[in-house]
């Protein structure tokens, strides 16, 4: 059964500065292992180094709309349930990942990525009141969702 393309797909990747801020476990590794042996030093480092950027590209999750389904890393949300959607920019961003947030809702958010979008949900059988999903083109996304909201109805 052929599938058709996805409606929207985005990678949530770590920024460069995250890279940047986690090869400072190389002089950390150097700082300890050199005294003990050079080699050991310098191959502790890289392999430390290199495990890290291996876990953060394993571990990125990936953002992405069908025709049936709103998939948020490993979890995915028939868009029958999906009651309103909005993008979330800015300060107010800050808030909902902080004060105004519910403990009951369904979170994928990454730190360096300021922007989201939160989708409110329909379904009397799931207790969680909307999910936040971070995105770096929160309109986007929202376009996407009705859109695939819209083809799902017909």
């Amino acid at each position: 059964m052929p599938t058709s393309p996805p409606a929207y797909r985005e990678r949530l990747w770590p920024s460069p500065w995250v890279f940047l801020t986690t090869a400072l476990v190389i002089p950390a590794a150097l700082l300890v292992f050199l005294p003990i042996s050079e080699t050991a030093g310098i191959v502790v480092a890289i392999v430390l180094y290199g495990a890290i950027v291996v876990i953060l590209i394993a571990t990125t999750p990936l953002v992405e709309v069908t025709d049936a389904e709103f998939g948020a890393g490993r979890a995915h949300l028939p868009l029958a349930v999906v009651h309103a959607v909005r993008a979330v920019e800015g300060d107010e961003a800050g808030a909902e990942r902080g004060v105004r947030l519910d403990a009951r809702a369904f979170l994928l958010i990454r730190g360096w990525i300021p922007d989201l979008v939160r989708v409110e949900l329909d379904d009397p059988s799931d207790p969680t009141p909307y999910w936040l999903v971070s995105t770096r083109h929160p309109r986007r996304l929202v376009a996407a969702l009705a859109g695939a909201r819209a083809g799902s109805a017909d």
